[in-house]
């Protein structure tokens, strides 16, 4: 079952899954400078496949691979030599095993190709387009059910991403990172990323790692007429910090996000600082808010 039929067959938004690598880092378990908690797909595979389980059992009908970091132009830079067509793989794969014999979708996480908060590009566009078209062609060869370009705030990358996509048959999410000004870190404003990523036939547009009250200032201005999800932050005001606490309680959340579901919404889930009791609480509380 697709992602299409399955929001026809439940007849409401499904339930995204939560935060990965602080709940890891969490654990003692060591992250890698450059590979972040992505490391941990070879160096603790039980561990990911046990978080990925704990969102399952919480209600997620969509996981998220470990694979924010497992793209080309980070694995260049970091201390590791993995063949990165067995990285991608091995990641997806734990995935795989923790979603065997179960209804839910995964979604191939496929970050920005340097770090989701960096302004300044410094890849040329040429190491960018490699990036991402690798990434995205083994994350798909893997077994995942769409791409979900995820923390993207710069034009140039939405719109590669995007439309390789849609050239490629692969169907996708684009996820938007935005500035409290409303505007995409690349300088331009948050619409025109959304125009963007609409001009190549997504499942939806999304919006990711921001603060409700953020998306607040924009949702309230504009009409989102088109199919949208979210996945906010649940951790402290300062996004960048090297620790990341769940700063907003699973039932805060809710309180902070139940004005803003329309009608277009197809997705929610829980960005970083979130845990699996944030999951169970969307779960509960889409149940409550589409029943028949």
């Amino acid at each position: 079952m697709n992602f299409e039929e399955k929001i026809k067959q439940i007849k409401r938004p499904l339930v995204l899954d939560g935060a990965m690598g602080a709940l890891l880092q969490s654990k003692g378990l060591s992250i890698d400078q450059h590979l972040w908690a992505s490391i941990l797909n070879v160096t603790a595979p039980e561990e990911v496949k046990a978080l990925h389980t704990a969102y399952i059992d919480a209600g997620a009908e969509i996981i998220t691979t470990n694979t924010f970091r497992t793209n080309p132009a980070l694995l260049e830079i970091s201390s590791y030599d993995f063949d990165l067509r067995d990285f991608v793989f091995q990641s997806v794969e734990i995935a795989k095993e923790a979603v065997e014999g179960k209804d839910i979708l995964i979604a191939g996480s496929n970050a920005p190709a340097e770090d989701c908060y960096q302004k300044e590009v410094t890849l040329s566009k040429e190491k960018i387009i490699y990036n991402h078209s690798k990434h995205i062609e083994l994350l798909w060869e893997a077994g995942v059910d769409f791409i979900l370009n995820e923390t993207q705030s710069h034009l140039f990358e939405i719109k590669f991403v995007s439309e390789f996509c849609e050239r490629n048959d692969i169907p996708f999410v684009t996820s938007l990172f935005f500035d409290g000004n409303l505007n995409l870190l690349s300088g331009e404003p948050l619409t025109a990323g959304i125009e963007t990523v609409l001009a190549h036939n997504p499942i939806a547009v999304s919006f990711n790692c921001i603060l409700p009250q953020t998306f607040k200032k924009f949702f309230h201005g504009f009409d989102l007429n088109f199919n949208w999800g979210f996945y906010f932050n649940c951790g402290g005001e300062n996004y960048e910090d090297k620790e990341i606490i769940s700063a907003i309680t699973p039932e805060k959340y809710i309180e902070k996000i139940k004005d803003i579901v329309n009608e277009s919404i197809v997705f929610i889930g829980s960005c970083c600082g979130s845990t699996p009791a944030h999951t169970a609480a969307i779960r509960k509380f889409l149940e409550e808010s589409f029943e028949s």
